[in-house]
């Protein structure tokens, strides 16, 4: 069995300082082969601390202009067999303005983005996004959507940090977890 690490939305420091300091050994204990961000890394160091761990995909979120700009908007990746789509979810500019206006109106909820995503990860069996900070372990028309969550320190009355993990079994089966730190 392989297991795959999977955060978001670290925010550093343009919400916290560093980063929470259960990632690592987390992340660690649990022997991840690879860690997947989906964006809102912030700065570079966050992922060279990641890549202590173990090899780090990441994706450009609406946070990343600055410093991780070489970020790619969007990542295809097959691992053990199984194709993987990761994005952050904010879709580029345009969209993520009009995104911010219905949020703002109507709350946010996963279902916005996902129908997009299915179509930019067609042939992909596991879409792992961020975003929204709101954990999401769902399966769709085939397809398992992850979103785990915001791992940084949230403010008193927000959510827990939470983290995920992706486990590819043999036979191509695949199933993920939400873990609050």
């Amino acid at each position: 069995m392989v297991t795959l690490g999977i955060l978001s939305d670290t925010h550093i420091p343009d919400r916290v300082l560093r980063l929470n300091p259960r990632v690592i050994p987390f992340f660690r204990s649990a022997q991840v082969e690879a860690i997947l961000h989906a964006g809102d890394v912030c700065t570079p160091g966050v992922l060279e601390q990641l890549g202590q761990v173990a090899p780090v995909y990441a994706v450009r979120g609406n946070r990343d202009w600055l410093w991780l700009r070489r970020l790619p908007l969007r990542r295809h990746l097959t691992i053990e067999g199984i194709n993987i789509g990761l994005a952050h979810g904010h879709g580029g500019w345009p969209v993520y303005w009009q995104d911010k206006l219905y949020f703002l109106l109507n709350g946010y909820h996963h279902e916005r983005l996902m129908p997009r995503l299915s179509l930019e990860f067609a042939e992909a069996r596991v879409i792992v996004f961020g975003h929204g900070h709101l954990p999401l372990n769902r399966w769709v028309n085939g397809q398992l959507f992850i979103n785990p969550g915001a791992a940084y320190f949230q403010r008193k009355n927000d959510p827990a940090p939470t983290v995920g993990l992706l486990y590819i079994e043999p036979g191509s089966k695949v199933k993920a977890e939400i873990v609050k730190l």
